[in-house]
């Protein structure tokens, strides 16, 4: 039996394009996330996925809830997809805090995955809770299709849990806005059949050139 989820990040958002922590605060999608919304949502038109799964944040619903316009899907919530929890840094830049808090957002080397910023959550704490996500969702739509409307986070916690990649080891995951992805359980295994796939955006660039 084979269980399929496709994983679609919102689209840009002011703070994405500000380059402004998240986490589970929040900030409306630009014109541009729009935009990019509409691309994915043409682009899963005509998929077979039954239920339409999103995260409560609000940048994730209005991503998912163009998307189920297109689909005539109504939007079911989840916030076990949420983004990270950041605490004090949520709405601040990643510049100032990769000076003032260098092991929480390191770039270049191993950090701890146990380290919990002031009021957040640690990067161990977010990968087990997405972790327990993806395995509910299997077991709820088994020998289904599912889309899921999630963030760069999430998305970034599920790839190296099935890639087997340590949860805060230095490794670089094409994670863009809109990007399609899609997983799959079957036999009682996981894999990635697709990953960040934006042809789907091809069509917004030739319409404004």
């Amino acid at each position: 039996m084979k269980t399929e989820i496709v994983l679609i990040r919102h689209g840009e958002t002011e703070w994405n394009r500000a380059g402004r922590i998240q986490g589970h605060s929040d900030s409306g999608l630009t014109s541009e996330g729009i935009a990019q919304a509409q691309a994915v949502a043409r682009r899963l038109e005509h998929d077979p996925a039954c239920a339409l799964i999103s995260s409560d944040l609000g940048r994730a619903r209005q991503t998912a809830a163009i998307i189920g316009w297109h689909r005539k899907l109504r939007v079911h919530v989840d916030e076990r997809l949420r983004e990270r929890k950041f605490g004090v840094a949520e709405g601040q830049h990643y510049v100032r805090l990769n000076t003032e808090y260098p092991e929480m957002f390191s770039r270049e080397r191993e950090t701890n995955p146990d380290y919990t910023p002031p009021g957040g959550e640690s990067r161990q704490q977010h990968y087990d809770r997405v972790q327990r996500a993806m395995i509910s969702l299997s077991e709820s739509f088994a020998g289904r299709r599912i889309i899921v409307v999630t963030h760069g986070g999430v998305l970034s916690c599920v790839y190296r849990w099935l890639r087997g990649i340590a949860v805060a080891a230095p490794h670089p995951i094409d994670i863009p806005n809109v990007g399609y992805n899609v997983i799959e359980h079957a036999d009682a295994m996981w894999s990635i059949r697709v990953w960040g796939d934006v042809s789907h955006l091809d069509r917004i660039t030739a319409e404004t050139c």
